[in-house]
Order: structure tokens, then sequence, then C-alpha cells
């Protein structure tokens, strides 16, 4: 076992779930705001999709930060930001003062989405909900044989 590793993976699969869970809490408390954001962007139903983007971003984040499910709440989460990058960060059709900080933001987002297709490849590690029941399954396995 390599502890170091693990903690590793530990401190990085919560440093990327926590700008999501912060985030998703925000837009939950400021459900109005977050709305009339959506809204401002010209798409359809923004309260449904305001409510969309907390589940993603606080449940998913959730499952990030226990470790639980990993690989498929960094794949959503993946899928999110692939969508939503292009759309909130569009630096390209932004006034000239906006463009540097929405480009930012765009290449932000790029790399968060590369953290999350690591995770999904790598998984979550051995200090989480999947690498302890990775340890139990195995555990089972061998003990199974042994009969």
């Amino acid at each position: 076992m390599n502890t170091g590793r693990d903690v590793a993976a530990l401190v990085g699969r919560v440093a990327l779930a926590l700008i999501f869970v912060i985030s998703g809490f925000r837009k939950m408390t400021t459900m109005a705001a977050t709305s009339g954001y959506i809204a401002s962007k010209g798409l359809p139903m923004p309260d449904v999709l305001a409510v969309v983007a907390i589940v993603i971003e606080l449940g998913a984040g959730i499952l990030l930060v226990i470790g639980w499910k990993t690989r498929w709440a960094a794949l959503l989460i993946a899928f999110f930001l692939l969508v939503i990058t292009p759309i909130f960060h569009a630096f390209w059709a932004v006034p000239a003062d906006q463009m540097m900080m929405q480009q930012q933001q765009f290449m932000k987002n790029l790399a968060i989405l590369g953290g999350m297709l690591m995770l999904y490849v790598a998984g979550p590690g051995r200090f989480s909900v999947d690498g302890s029941d990775a340890r139990v399954q195995l555990g089972t396995r061998l003990s199974d044989q042994r009969r």
C-alpha cells in the first residue's frame, strides 16, 4: 500500500470537489439570481436548469468528497462542464474588457474537466467509500478462494 499516493488522491479529489459543493450550495441559497443568470444566457426553463445545476454540482460534488460512485460522479461533472463552459464562458463573444476574465474561466473549467477525466481513469484512491468497497470485495473473493 502506498499511503502517500492515497493521501494525494484524497486531497486531490476533495480539492476538485469543493468548487462544485460550494457553487452548488451558493446556487441553492440564491435560486432567483441563479435562474436569472441562466435566463440571461437565453436558455429555456431557467428554474429547471438551475435545479439541475444544483443537483449535479452539490450532489456529484459530495459524492466526490466521500469517494462513493466516484467515477460516475467525475464523468457527470465532466459532461456538465463540457456543456456549460462554452455557454457561460464564451470569451470569443464578449466585449474586449471581459475577454481575459472569460477566457480564464473557460480554461479553468477545461482544466477541471481534465482532472475529472483523470479521476475517472485513476479512481478515488484507498481513502474513499469506493476504495473501502474494493478492499472488502477483494477480501471476500480471497476468502472464497481459500474454501
